[in-house]
């Protein structure tokens, strides 16, 4: 075989290798990743290295170095690897929910104080479980048995469990009962007991983390849109843009469409789009339409989308970017000072870099 064929060959053989792309990683090479960068002082290593792949073998997640130091990214900032973290004040906050609720049903004081005097099924009073509450899923459980055992407690407490994230990664219990279809473990009682569980809180949260398309080029946006959720930060990048072409004030929350509002009550991103309505050559049906897929990737497909960038663009004279972290103030009854969806973000990231790292 002469010089010139067998280069011919090296060449040809070169390309087909790239055209196929990089061979998938072994399930023992993610493990063993896996066992490397999860903290050497955790207990039960493995069982966290074997449900995070779990998780992400069950949504066809792929294993790379980015998507797992992502996952242990969040577990760590948000837990310290803590399937069930306790949580400071609980039994304080619990007592100011459940007068919030009594206040709200008109009930008198000595009504509740009649409640929490109940014996509970373990012999304490409700009072005194509640001041010796510390996690978040006992938190849970107690509302769950006082509303079915309690005089009044339907009235009280149904549907008011003021516990809405659970878990190792603290993913918001209404996200997993919406995405519970191809949950891969047998139940155990409810979707929101799942989440409390260290498989179901993993598997819940990598689904809200990695499991749906974006266009991100840096994870810093994926940290911000697991706080603020899916696509939040693509969306506060195009009102920006609304706001440069129209000149409107817009808030760059990433919630373009206010959740229920009527036709004749917009939010501020929608107002200064109808503003633009004749130059986009688009009616408000049209806008109202276009802002509900907000949660979906196909937004971008959206003629209002693309024209209103174009437009945007024009008037800054330069390309913009098409992703931004949300201005968005945290609140809950956990939180204790300031913090802000940037704060989160950044906090993810660096220990993202760090994990990259090791």
């Amino acid at each position: 075989m002469g010089r010139p064929t067998r280069r011919w060959l090296v060449a040809a053989l070169a390309l087909l290798l790239a055209a196929c792309g990089p061979a998938p990683r072994s399930p023992d090479d993610v493990r063993a990743e896996l066992l490397r960068k999860l903290p050497m002082t955790l207990d039960d290593r493995a069982g966290w290295a074997r449900d995070i792949q779990a998780a992400l073998q069950a949504m066809e997640i792929e294993p790379s170095s980015s998507n797992l130091c992502a996952v242990m990214a969040v577990i760590e900032q948000e837990s310290g690897y803590k399937a069930d973290p306790p949580v400071a004040g609980l039994s304080k906050i619990a007592r100011a929910e459940i007068q919030r609720r009594a206040d709200r049903l008109r009930l008198p004081a000595f009504v509740v104080a009649a409640a929490l005097d109940v014996r509970s099924t373990d012999g304490r009073t409700y009072g005194e479980r509640i001041d010796a509450l510390r996690t978040e899923q006992e938190l849970s459980a107690l509302f769950e048995e006082m509303s079915d055992r309690v005089p009044m407690g339907r009235r009280l407490l149904d549907g008011f469990n003021p516990i809405r994230t659970g878990g190792p990664m603290q993913v918001r219990i209404a996200f997993a009962e919406r995405h519970a279809r191809g949950y891969p473990y047998p139940r155990d009682g409810s979707i929101r007991h799942e989440v409390f569980s260290r498989r179901g809180g993993l598997y819940f949260g990598i689904k809200h983390l990695l499991d749906y398309p974006a266009s991100y080029r840096q994870p810093l946006y994926r940290f911000a849109d697991f706080n603020a959720g899916w696509y939040a930060s693509r969306n506060a990048a195009f009102q920006r843009a609304v706001h440069l072409a129209s000149g409107r004030p817009v808030e760059f929350d990433g919630d373009l469409l206010t959740p229920g509002a009527a036709m004749d009550a917009p939010g501020s991103t929608e107002r200064a789009l109808r503003s633009m309505g004749v130059v986009l050559g688009i009616d408000d049906a049209t806008i109202r339409a276009a802002l509900g897929k907000q949660h979906q990737h196909a937004f971008e497909d959206t003629a209002l989308y693309r024209d209103v960038f174009v437009l945007a663009e024009r008037q800054a004279g330069g390309p913009l970017a098409r992703a931004r972290v949300p201005d968005i103030a945290l609140r809950s009854p956990k939180i204790t000072r300031q913090l802000t969806t940037a704060w989160f973000a950044d906090r993810v990231n660096a220990r993202w870099k760090r994990c990259m790292a090791r």
